[in-house]
């Protein structure tokens, strides 16, 4: 199977494609005893900074009692905000984030490029534009779950959209898939941006532009409650079928070969990556670069196996933006910075490195 891009760069040897080994299973569990560790820090750190800031040993007696562990020592309203306001933020950022990671290294594998991202066919087009009309219609003013609703309702239309055009003819193709994406996402950009301009009213226009940016500071339990089913149920799924997208990077003759139904597993990826992006952006809003950066990061540290690598890129993913979340929080205090700002004003120098790099290595070939 050709590099649809021309990329090869996230192959994987045939090597990849056994049992796993040892020195897999070392890798994935002490990858996820770091990151693990690492988040649990953060869980706390995230419940405790804000407006009003909280001290680390009255969080952690809380999340301790919440666990059945002890007692909380921290003060009425101190638990109050924690349970209420904090957790369910910190939970939502961690979800998307994992949601992001994940929804990359699928992307990245399929495609045969290190650069794909989540949002590369459209699904993230498909959520904006539902959630604009969301707002706009002022239906999201009915209801706090309208607007995540029409979100993930234009997402699953953006994708049924581009999986039509890539099966035309009978013949699924991953290039047309692609290029579909790219057409449909510009498309319900165009949309987007017109709902935008054609808005007389300034507060929704400011409310669009708010949620455009990105940001889990809405999140309730409500909402953590949907969305974690689809991404933990979509994430799952995926790291089921990691081995068969090893041995279609290797060849999808080698692949049937070894009894691997190829368009089946493609289907489900694509579906599952899509599905999980859609609800991550429903509750977040478009946040760039997660999806870029994450996976890539993962892929130099552990290798290109995605039984290893697109668990631990859930983790990662989770990880980045609970700190992104966190940081947004507390860099402008009082004020907050939306932390879609903040990843891509991180993720586009990466970008940017990733694009040179490439290039250095293709002038090199």
């Amino acid at each position: 199977m050709a590099p649809v891009f021309g990329d090869s760069a996230t192959g994987v040897p045939s090597g990849l494609a056994g049992p796993p080994s040892g020195s897999v299973l070392k890798r994935l569990g002490g990858g996820a005893l770091l990151l693990g560790t690492a988040t649990i820090v953060m869980f706390v750190v995230a419940s405790a900074v804000g407006p009003f800031n909280i001290p680390i040993s009255h969080t952690a007696s809380t999340l301790l009692d919440l666990i059945g562990i002890g007692e909380s020592t921290a003060e009425p309203t101190e638990q109050a905000i924690i349970q209420s306001i904090r957790l369910p933020r910190v939970f939502m950022a961690f979800l998307v984030g994992a949601a992001l990671g994940i929804s990359g290294g699928i992307m990245q594998g399929l495609f045969r490029n290190s650069m794909a991202d989540p949002g590369i066919i459209g699904v993230s087009s498909g959520g904006a534009t539902g959630a604009v009309i969301a707002i706009a219609s002022g239906a999201s003013a009915v209801s706090t779950l309208f607007l995540p609703l029409f979100a993930f309702v234009g997402s699953g239309i953006a994708m049924a959209v581009v999986f039509l055009i890539a099966s035309v003819g009978g013949r699924f193709s991953m290039a047309t898939l692609l290029l579909g994406g790219i057409a449909v996402g510009s498309f319900l950009g165009a949309i987007t941006t017109a709902i935008i301009v054609l808005t007389d009213d300034l507060y929704v226009q400011r409310q669009i532009i708010f949620w455009i940016a990105g940001g889990v500071d809405t999140a309730r339990w409500e909402s953590v409650r949907i969305a974690a089913p689809i991404i933990v149920a979509g994430g799952l799924i995926s790291v089921f079928v990691a081995r068969d997208l090893n041995l279609l990077l290797v060849s999808e003759d080698e692949a049937r070969s070894l009894g691997v139904r190829v368009t089946l597993v493609r289907n489900t990826l694509l579906v599952s990556a899509s599905l999980i992006t859609g609800a991550a952006v429903a509750f977040s809003g478009i946040i760039a670069f997660v999806g870029l950066i994450v996976p890539h990061v993962v892929r130099l540290v552990v290798g290109a196996d995605h039984r290893v690598l697109l668990p631990l890129s859930a983790l990662a993913g989770g990880l980045f933006l609970l700190i992104a979340d966190t940081a947004a929080r507390i860099v402008l205090s009082p004020a907050e910075l939306r932390v879609g700002i903040l990843t891509a004003l991180i993720g586009a120098p990466f970008f940017i490195y990733l694009l040179v790099r490439n290039r250095s290595r293709a002038s090199m070939l």
